[in-house]
């Protein structure tokens, strides 16, 4: 293969052309699907083709890895079957018995699996507020705490994590920082050039964009053993993408400055509005000024602020359960990152025991036009009263 273009370009220009991509043997633009799930053996008994199996590694893998490594500033990339897989890879190529630091308020099901399977397999697991670099301090064990694991904007309140200093604070005591940017994509944040070791994405959401492809994706400042750690977790556990879901990704992937540029704004646009609306007591989402973590959001996000917020419903949860029922253009579904916009109220899906208010609606805004939407959550919001 063929892929010509550097960090010189623009990230748009690299995306639209997956680097340059050019099929050497067919001069096709568009990668081809490898299936093969084998591979011949030299007659002297060497793999002088690099490949033995596809559990290991596909060819289809490839160019996404490359565009992935290109726009974090990184030195490799692993594509996994989930963003679930790619996330636990990270805490099962740590030593046995680690301490890690995790955000109180996550991805849910990451959450989870840290509380069970996690600790089940000898984790120790600190939840404090990474939004404060203290309480972070405080909770690092020297010499025992190997991984910060910070997730910015975090999923739901959309909480900011400075990674820079946090990335700082944990070198000094020899820990690593892995940092999920799913939601602020490699376009609006590239934390490893912040001082993280490893960034996380579900490429599921905004990386492919379409609500059609399961997939997650690691990349790395620099190859280290808990790295290798990693590359071997997918290789023995079969955590592995199908070439079709990498091929697709990819495809997806070459619209992602369009489709992140329309969500941002339209993002930006719909809290600023809803903020004026009788219904809505908060509206969260780091784009704003009066937000928590604007400042930080600011000066590590370029671009934009996210096409995720949320919004807190004066009048309690059976309003936020009602006005997620009522609307047509916001499509009742779990996810985010997609086209299409959609609403959860998110305490039904997390249960009893979560962080998140009973009172809260989870809103992924798509493509549409914003005046739409909003028009949409109005006439919804007063169904709900």
């Amino acid at each position: 293969m063929s892929q010509k273009l550097t960090s010189d370009f623009s990230p748009e220009t690299r995306l639209a052309q997956a680097l340059g991509y050019v099929d050497e043997g067919t001069q096709g633009l568009v990668p081809p699907i490898h299936t093969s799930t084998t591979y011949l053996r030299d007659p002297d008994n060497q793999y002088r083709s690099g490949r033995v199996y596809s559990r290991a590694d596909n060819p289809t893998y490839t160019p996404v890895e490359r565009v992935l490594m290109s726009l974090e500033q990184g030195s490799d990339a692993l594509l996994f079957a989930s963003g679930m897989a790619a996330a636990t890879a990270v805490f099962q190529g740590l030593p046995a018995g680690s301490h890690v630091i995790a955000p109180k308020v996550m991805y849910w099901a990451l959450r989870a699996w840290l509380l069970n399977w996690g600790q089940h397999w000898g984790l120790r697991v600190s939840f404090v507020d990474t939004s404060d670099l203290a309480a972070i301090e405080s909770a690092i064990m020297p010499g025992q705490t190997q991984l910060i694991w910070l997730e910015t904007p975090a999923n739901p309140l959309w909480g900011v994590a400075d990674i820079a200093a946090i990335s700082e604070l944990a070198h000094q005591h020899n820990a690593k920082v892995a940092v999920d940017s799913t939601v602020a994509t490699p376009l609006l944040t590239q934390p490893l050039t912040l001082g993280a070791d490893y960034v996380m994405h579900s490429a599921t959401k905004y990386l492919n964009g379409h609500s059609d492809v399961i997939a997650g994706a690691l990349v790395c400042r620099t190859s280290d053993p808990i790295w290798e750690k990693i590359r071997m977790v997918r290789k023995q556990g079969g955590a592995v993408l199908s070439p079709h879901d990498a091929n697709q990704l990819l495809r997806g992937m070459r619209t992602m400055h369009l489709r992140v540029r329309e969500s941002c704004q339209s993002a930006q646009w719909l809290a600023e509005q809803l903020q004026q609306v009788a219904e809505v007591s908060q509206v969260l989402y780091p784009g704003l000024p009066n937000f928590p973590g604007h400042a930080i959001a600011a000066r590590q996000m370029k671009g934009g602020f996210g096409g995720m917020l949320s919004i807190r419903l004066r009048d309690g949860e059976q309003a936020a359960i009602t006005a997620a029922a009522s609307t047509q253009l916001w499509k009742r579904a779990t996810s985010l990152g997609g086209v299409e916009s959609l609403i959860e109220h998110r305490a039904s899906i997390e249960g009893a025991d979560t962080p998140v208010p009973s009172d809260l609606l989870r809103l992924s805004v798509g493509i549409e036009r914003k005046e739409e939407l909003l028009a949409d959550l109005m006439q919804a919001l007063q169904t709900g009263k």
